[in-house]
């Protein structure tokens, strides 16, 4: 099954949190807050949306933080998936 996004929606998987102890030990993020980036994984057609032409800012691939309750959360195929509007992404994270 594939996700394929709407106007101006794009479809996030987030970034697993992970914490590093000062001896190099990676401990998984269970009882943290889930960190608000993620990775883009499809992005809507963008269009017109309420009068205004909307131009899409992201690609699959980039890695982007968003806001915080922004979104709705979706399950499939065992994965976690996030869609949220493209004015709910704050910033795209460049290496």
């Amino acid at each position: 099954m594939k996700l394929v996004p709407l106007g101006d929606r794009v479809v996030l998987k987030q970034l697993v949190a992970e914490e590093t102890t000062k001896s190099g030990i990676v401990l998984p993020g269970q009882n943290k807050e889930k960190p608000q980036q993620a990775e883009v994984i499809a992005v809507g057609p963008g269009g017109v949306v309420d009068g205004r032409e909307i131009k899409m800012e992201v690609k699959v691939g980039d890695n982007v933080i968003f806001s915080k309750y922004a979104g709705t959360e979706v399950k499939m195929d065992e994965d976690e998936y996030i869609i949220v509007k493209q004015n709910d992404i704050l910033a795209i994270i460049n290496n």
